[in-house]
């Protein structure tokens, strides 16, 4: 997915990467309004209903929360997280979508006064950098998250929170294919991540938005729904450590039926896309970063070191942003 601005554009060819491919025309000039429901109902409010054979439930057997067992092991992880030379560095690993929806939450979060002054939020997101483009460990996109953080002045050493939310562009198989494809990209991209930051403890995972109103195939649904569980089996992985590492768990979770909403009355109106039905809009920017703010400061792994330590920024940090 790519955000279609003059910045990204001129960031991916400083990268020396290859041109993101453009999507065919669209045959409409704004968002598809009028497909404001797929009928395809929330992981979150599933019960003991079942998509093409698949259980709901954000984590294993239906549940919406980690099983008591695996949130000790978040916990344990979240009392590990402590500044490293004064920082406790969260960075956002993604595409167009989440890089709009995380500098949204970090203009809020910074002037939250319950946020720590550890807290030092990096988007390392980026437009055209798609699940596909950055599984490598090779992928110039990694230099370019490099370059976020030297910008905040801090270290890859410092980096011990990830907010990872991605997807494959243009994706048009049916499931379970595009999600089993987007699941072994998310293990590959948790991989470097390992690597990377030696001081990694948590990486949060949220799936789509609504893609009901998409005119172009970047993102459209059911695939956008179906990126849920490629998250889940992720999850699962770690659960069963397949996968090892950082503590992996949801962040928040998204996806809305559109007009229709969800059981806690998130609804994804036309309004909160932009024309391409597929980017969200301000309206739309807006309703992640208020879930994920409200996630960093409340969530029982994250209230720990998000809002439980620190004094106030120091004014000479403050004078460096």
């Amino acid at each position: 997915m790519k955000l279609f601005v003059p910045i990204a554009l001129a960031a991916t060819v400083a990268l020396g990467a290859a041109t993101v491919d453009a999507p065919a025309e669209p045959t409409r000039s704004r968002a598809d309004c009028e497909r404001t429901t797929t009928g395809l109902v929330p992981l979150t409010d599933m019960g003991r209903r079942r998509y093409r054979g698949q259980r709901g439930g954000l984590y294993p057997f239906g549940r919406n929360r980690p099983s008591p067992a695996y949130q000790r092991q978040g916990l344990a992880a979240a009392r590990r997280v402590r500044p490293v030379d004064g920082k406790i560095v969260v960075l956002s690993i993604g595409m167009s979508n989440t890089t709009r929806e995380f500098s949204d939450f970090k203009s809020r979060a910074d002037r939250d006064p319950l946020k720590s002054g550890f807290v030092e939020l990096v988007d390392g997101a980026e437009a055209g950098w798609d699940a596909q483009r950055i599984k490598s460990p090779a992928s110039p996109y990694w230099r370019l998250v490099d370059d976020r953080l030297n910008e905040s002045n801090s270290s890859p050493e410092q980096v011990q929170v990830v907010w990872l939310k991605q997807a494959i562009t243009g994706d048009a198989r049916p499931f379970p294919q595009d999600a089993r494809a987007l699941h072994t990209n998310l293990k590959a991209i948790v991989r470097i991540l390992r690597a990377r930051f030696v001081n990694l403890r948590l990486v949060y995972l949220s799936s789509r938005t609504y893609a009901g109103y998409a005119i172009t195939a970047r993102s459209p649904e059911p695939q956008a729904y179906d990126s849920a569980f490629a998250v889940r089996w992720l999850i699962l992985d770690r659960m069963q450590k397949k996968v090892t590492g950082p503590w992996i768990g949801w962040g928040p979770y998204l996806w809305t039926d559109g007009m229709k909403g969800r059981r806690d009355g998130l609804t994804w109106e036309c309004e909160d896309v932009d024309n391409d039905g597929t980017h969200p809009s301000k309206t739309g920017t807006q309703k992640v970063s208020t879930l994920l703010l409200d996630f960093f400061k409340n969530d029982s792994t994250t209230k720990l070191w998000f809002r439980g330590r620190g004094p106030a920024v120091p004014e000479h940090v403050l004078a460096r942003r």
